[in-house]
């Protein structure tokens, strides 16, 4: 009696690993049509978000790991689009880095149309300071950020770039592109990276 029931526990387990396995059959178009009637309300500029654009579109095509060649494409086409400084100067006030940090404001129904400026809400993914308790893992930790690069010229600016449009630097990142996007100014980021990367910023203390 025992082998039998033995082969019967392990044919479920392998029928259920493999049924885990499979991906579930999806229709484009019912997915679309899905989408668009969450938003009824939304206004008309903001239709476009409802439409994923190429690099969205292949990363979902490849689950968020696209092979090496579509991988470079992406960071090539990203890469095009990053605007820098006119100025030439990628590091702002770090106070007002921490501000944009902290803020979570900005591209919800509640903040529209909008009031004031958006904010980076980095502290939902990243350690910044130690000060700050409350922050989410999705992001590695950035604290001692520019202590650690030794806050070299370089490095100032993949930081600035990486902000801007973190598909640039690594193809379908979770992070999102802040620059590219609109959700901040160019200023924002010079503050933001003015706070990774100052030595009297609290994140290298």
């Amino acid at each position: 009696m025992k082998k039998p029931a033995l082969a019967l526990a392990a044919a479920v387990v392998l029928g259920s690993a493999a049924f885990a396995q499979q991906k579930p059959a999806i229709d484009p178009a019912r997915v679309d049509a899905v989408v668009k009637s969450a938003f009824p309300t939304a206004p008309p500029d903001w239709a476009s978000r409802l439409i994923p654009e190429e690099t969205m579109r292949q990363c979902s095509a490849h689950d968020n790991l696209p092979p090496k060649e579509v991988g470079e494409a992406i960071m090539k086409r990203e890469r095009a689009a990053i605007q820098y400084p006119a100025d030439g100067k990628f590091i702002g006030d770090w106070k007002k880095g921490e501000a944009v940090a902290q803020s979570g404001y900005g591209l919800r129904f509640t903040d529209y149309p909008p009031r004031r400026a958006f904010g980076g809400n980095c502290y939902a993914c990243h350690q910044l300071t130690k000060a700050e308790v409350s922050y989410g893992t999705v992001g590695p930790s950035l604290l001692n950020y520019g202590k650690i690069r030794k806050f070299g010229e370089a490095e100032t600016k993949a930081a600035y770039e990486k902000v801007y449009n973190s598909q640039a630097s690594y193809p379908c990142s979770l992070m999102p592109r802040l620059g590219s996007n609109k959700v901040l100014t160019i200023e924002q980021i010079k503050d933001t990276i003015a706070l990774l990367m100052s030595p009297d910023s609290p994140v290298n203390k």
